[in-house]
């Protein structure tokens, strides 16, 4: 993977078992969200930091959310000018779900449903306790994004117990226009879907 990459955690900021936190450590010239405080979220704050980052990056950039993370790009999108070459969404929460923290409320809701003015990939859990397969099917549908469904794996975070978690990591590597996203049968427990 060569292209510039931009991670953006979600509260708490992807402590270092998280796979967001292995995948940066094995490639440190990729740049993480950089805000003031990952604990009293503010969405404003974010997609201005996500504009600020994204636009000294540049346009071959690939942005890799998790969780909350996922919401923060999502309205990032529906405001920015700015083009990218795609983003991986892990674990998209829902914002109306009872385990959504209400510390991170301000902004994120109402999600933005329409389609995304670049190429992503949501990748759901049968079990994710922040938000449901439905709601991630929904998403997916909404922003035309490909949709990687993975089994009963939680908020798909280190208490997943993914590791480096080298299948999303080769979703990741399909992101560019030489490898389009596609998914080998077998390769990934769960099913994708359009």
């Amino acid at each position: 993977m060569n292209d510039p990459v931009l991670i953006v955690p979600g509260i708490g900021n992807s402590g270092p078992a998280h796979w967001q936190s292995l995948w940066q450590a094995a490639h440190p010239d990729w740049q993480r969200l950089a805000v003031d405080d990952w604990n009293e979220v503010v969405c404003e704050d974010w997609i201005a930091t996500i504009e600020r980052q994204l636009t000294a990056i540049g346009k071959e950039a690939v942005i890799v959310a998790h969780s909350l993370g996922c919401l923060a790009v999502v309205h990032w999108a529906a405001r920015s000018k700015l083009t990218i070459r795609g983003a991986l969404l892990v674990a998209v929460p829902d914002p109306a779900s009872a385990a959504f923290p209400r510390e991170a409320a301000s902004g994120f809701s109402p999600v933005p449903l329409q389609p995304l003015p670049f190429p992503t990939t949501v990748v759901a859990s049968s079990n994710d306790p922040y938000g449901s397969i439905e709601y991630a099917r929904d998403c997916a549908r909404g922003w035309r994004s490909e949709l990687v469904e993975v089994g009963a794996k939680g908020h798909l975070n280190a208490a997943s117990n993914l590791g480096n978690w080298p299948e999303g990591f080769e979703l990741l590597q399909g992101m560019t226009p030489a490898n389009p996203i596609s998914i080998q049968p077998g390769r990934m427990t769960g099913s994708m879907q359009s």
